[in-house]
């Protein structure tokens, strides 16, 4: 029997339960690495629904895995209990872990990054369960770590690892990130660039600078290497994908006098890179391009971040065309696929599964004072995410693939 359509009061109903579920997630004061019990909240939601459900801790990151149904291909969806620090909430319109509704919006830090798309994602199972006409053996992970805004070492990558010692397949990966620049649904992340950033030390010989001949001077082999690094030829990237680019972005050469030259120089850079780029490629690039100028350094690498690319060469599902066509029948817009912005955990599920996604509520409130959501676009996230669904289990398996 075909369902019915929705009565005012059911779909007031579906609004207050999105509604009280944000609330419930902001209200936990989940500063990274600090999870606050979103996880065990997250976790009592989804034994509702049937899901198994595992958390574990380590080195204090608080990871959840849980899962439901046997009938592949599996969709995961991936998201981060943890939020940036609120500074001093004396600056706030209202207290930062309140989730004060006002206005038509959800105030609160973790409002628009990420707890919006874990609230919408929990609300539209909730309401794919309750269809008779879903597939209620659905292969579907739900997948949150509290280690995103932080080093990122025992969060999602833990998960990973957990899931490829374990043989647990995962054929497309849906990460609630808010990609949105204006309007709910307008940007579907496929990638994301790398990152890398790198330390360069230069030593010399201090001295006088009244005696050049006896001195060494590490800022001007700086000067010089610098030069090599900014003038490096770099990909320039696709139509999908943005080129890799290269910035400095400190110099130190220690304490200042003004007739002494320093002993020590210190060159800090970091690396946006492209699919095209690994760091080890990476590694060797940048050793050859400063021992052009620069016979003696040393050079230390922080923070890599590997990059991801869902090519639709690759792509073993059809998650991103059905996302699009979710997207247009609930905002009749098509969405426009970038690689931009920093990184993100998608580079972590990458590595086991080739379609990975990105798509969330808009970002230009994301870490600021003030942080907040509206509710109309978090109802618009939770249809397309709930279209979602249907669309990739609602029909053989095998049209998914």
């Amino acid at each position: 029997m075909a369902s019915q359509t929705l009565s005012h009061v059911q779909y007031r109903y579906r609004e207050q339960a999105l509604i009280a579920t944000l609330q419930n997630l902001i209200r936990q004061p989940s500063i990274t690495p600090d999870d606050a019990g979103c996880s065990e909240l997250v976790a009592e939601y989804l034994n509702q629904m049937g899901f198994t459900t595992q958390i574990f801790t380590l080195n204090g990151v608080t990871n959840l895995i849980a899962q439901k149904g046997h009938h592949r291909p599996t969709l995961a969806f991936l998201g981060h209990t943890d939020v940036v620090p609120p500074g001093n909430p004396e600056t706030w319109l209202f207290p930062p872990f309140s989730a004060t509704l006002n206005n038509g919006f959800i105030y609160g830090r973790g409002s628009v990054d990420m707890k919006s798309g874990i609230a919408c994602m929990l609300n539209a199972l909730t309401l794919y369960y309750a269809d008779p006409e879903s597939d209620h053996n659905a292969s579907i992970m739900f997948l949150l770590t509290s280690d995103e805004e932080g080093p990122a070492d025992y969060g999602t990558r833990s998960i990973v690892d957990y899931l490829k010692q374990s043989h647990i397949p995962v054929d497309a990966c849906l990460v609630g990130e808010p990609t949105a620049r204006r309007n709910g649904g307008d940007t579907v992340k496929i990638g994301r660039r790398g990152a890398l950033s790198g330390t360069i030390n230069i030593h010399g010989v201090s001295g006088h600078v009244a005696y050049p001949h006896q001195i060494d001077n590490p800022l001007h082999t700086a000067a010089a290497v610098i030069k090599s690094l900014t003038q490096l030829n770099w990909d320039e990237g696709s139509a999908d994908f943005p080129g890799t680019s290269l910035q400095v972005t400190h110099i130190d050469s220690g304490s200042f006098t003004d007739n002494i030259s320093p002993s020590d120089c210190r060159i800090e850079f970091n690396i946006r890179y492209s699919h095209l780029w690994c760091e080890q490629s990476l590694n060797e690039f940048i050793c050859q391009a400063i021992s052009s100028v620069c016979n003696q350094f040393e050079i230390h690498w922080q923070r890599p971040c590997e990059s991801y690319f869902s090519s639709p060469e690759t792509k073993t599902t059809k998650l991103l065309s059905i996302i699009e066509q979710a997207v247009i029948k609930k905002t009749g817009r098509y969405p426009t696929l970038s690689t931009s912005g920093g990184t993100s955990d998608g580079r972590f599920m990458a590595s086991i599964c080739n379609d990975v996604y990105e798509l969330g509520v808009p970002n230009q409130r994301i870490h600021q004072v003030d942080e907040r959501v509206a509710i109309e676009e978090l109802v618009v996230m939770r249809d397309i995410y709930l279209e979602t669904l249907k669309g990739f289990f609602n029909h053989p398996a095998t049209e998914a693939f």
